[in-house]
């Protein structure tokens, strides 16, 4: 196979078993491959923030109404590396 072999490991989704510590418990989270972009603070900025040290983000908060919902999937969409996850 050409480009896309079955080789090919390219994640597609943040790891459920490397949750960062601070995620408030819940179906979003951050994993720890999260590099600190900073583009998912401009869509989710009342659901997530900066470490103590700013270098990840974490949820502080779960969504509860359709907008947070939205915007958690939104921070999910625009994740360069593909840190932000949803197991709900």
């Amino acid at each position: 196979m050409l480009g896309g072999s079955a080789s090919s490991k390219r994640r597609l989704m943040a790891d459920k078993n490397a949750k960062q510590p601070e995620n408030v418990p819940g179906p979003w989270y951050v994993d720890t491959t999260c590099s600190l972009c900073r583009v998912c603070l401009d869509e989710a900025p009342n659901l997530m923030k900066y470490n103590d040290d700013q270098t990840y983000v974490y949820f502080f908060k779960q969504p509860e109404t359709p907008e947070e919902t939205a915007a958690a999937q939104r921070a999910l969409d625009v994740c360069p590396t593909l840190s932000i996850g949803n197991d709900g």
